[in-house]
């Protein structure tokens, strides 16, 4: 294998990136960086592997205007100069809904690009830049292989029980049912674990994943048993600018006596709602907990009160609990958040090191704690590389190209 690994995580208004050896096993990136503010006010950064920043003079005057498309073609020039010892010999995405079909790592190509764009309608706020994002790179490059990383694959060990909706069996048939989300997230940990948790790594864990979008996965062998999201990203605890759980009437009421169409709901639950919609301040829980307002102190006290309620509802999926992990934004900088959580869950045996916490140490329950409870950073791109990695190895063992998509019957789930 020869050249560099690159991965894209393109979200509603920033694009995430990293740049990997494709010879070296090791997670840590050549390259990482960010375009920020897209649609409001575009800024770009990145750092080397030894975080000193790496000159951006192309992206100091970036339009307001600029489409994702525009900006990740402004990105792969740079990345043209910064890389022109060692070109791309891939780039993974994070795709966040793969359906029914999709869930390992594929090779993307018209087909595929056609069943992921039909799944937008599941995944509006991220499906749409994660194709703008393949597209883009196509235009720039057509003969270089991207692949796809779903993070609904992780979830797909979970048994048919546990991603059943009570629906009619034709709508279930047709693959309305429990998908969840950030796949790659917990996948990441999910190969951590060990490393932290020893032989209980294989045992009971919920991990949190708390950012602006948030959920949980519950954890037994290290695979997916339960999560907290469903059929799309709304579904589960209180997010930045999501409802999280709702009673499906709220929908039909805000139809039948507020006359509101699927767009104006839609713009409602995904962008509206969550600690934006409560606090009226922001969506950014640190801007929450610095503020005086009563309804930031609200907002903030119904995502932990939720949080601690979805947490202790998916323990009869695991039959007991043996380990918690906060992780993303919120999990790893926020401890008075974890604090509250597991203050909540005390009646579990769940006690908390108040000065680990509060230095974000990796493990930051008391040793009389019945849970052990970590601190763990993630790194999707890391899973992204990781499966880059394996195409690429595939292809140089078989002198063949890469496969182009997993869609056979034997694929489908539930």
């Amino acid at each position: 294998m020869t050249g560099d690994i690159l991965t894209l995580n393109a979200g509603s208004s920033s694009v995430k990136f990293a740049v990997f050896a494709a010879e070296s096993a090791d997670a840590e990136a050549r390259i990482t960086g960010k375009i920020a503010g897209i649609g409001r006010a575009p800024a770009f950064s990145a750092r080397d592997a030894d975080g000193a920043a790496l000159s951006s003079a192309q992206f100091d005057e970036l339009d307001k205007a600029s489409s994702h498309e525009d900006l990740i073609a402004l990105l792969l020039d740079w990345l043209d100069q910064q890389l022109r010892d060692q070109p791309l010999a891939i780039v993974g995405h994070r795709v966040v809904h793969g359906g029914r079909h999709f869930s390992q790592p594929v090779r993307i190509d018209d087909r595929v690009m056609r069943d992921l764009e039909a799944l937008a309608p599941l995944a509006p706020l991220h499906q749409p830049h994660n194709l703008a994002a393949i597209q883009a790179v196509a235009t720039w490059r057509p003969d270089l292989p991207q692949i796809a990383c779903f993070d609904t694959g992780f979830h797909r060990t979970q048994d048919r029980l546990s991603t059943l909706f009570a629906l009619p069996r034709d709508l279930t048939d047709e693959g309305i049912i429990r998908y969840g989300f950030h796949g790659l997230s917990y996948d990441y940990i999910a190969s951590v674990l060990p490393d932290h948790l020893g032989e209980k790594a294989d045992g009971r864990v919920v991990v949190a994943h708390l950012g602006n979008g948030a959920s949980m996965c519950a954890m037994k062998d290290r695979k997916s048993v339960a999560t907290s999201m469903g059929f799309t990203a709304l579904d589960g605890l209180v997010m930045g600018q999501r409802c999280g759980a709702l009673d499906p009437g709220v929908v039909l009421y805000l139809m039948q006596a507020k006359g509101m169409d699927a767009a104006q709901i839609e713009a409602l639950l995904y962008t509206q709602s969550g600690l934006m919609g409560v606090s009226g301040i922001s969506n950014n829980m640190q801007v929450l907990e610095n503020s005086d307002a009563q309804t930031a102190r609200e907002a903030i006290d119904l995502f932990v009160y939720r949080a601690a309620q979805t947490l202790a509802g998916l323990i009869p999926a695991l039959g007991g609990l043996d380990a918690i992990v906060f992780t993303a934004g919120i999990g790893e900088n926020a401890p008075h958040i974890r604090r509250a959580i597991c203050d909540r869950l005390d009646w579990l045996g769940v006690e908390i090191d108040a000065a680990a916490n509060d230095g974000n140490a990796v493990r930051i329950s008391s040793a009389a704690s019945a849970v052990d409870v970590l601190v763990l950073p993630t790194n999707e791109e890391a899973v992204m590389a990781t499966a880059c990695r394996q195409h690429l190895r595939s292809t140089d063992q078989a002198g063949a190209p890469l496969p182009s998509q997993n869609t056979s019957k034997a694929a489908e789930h539930g």
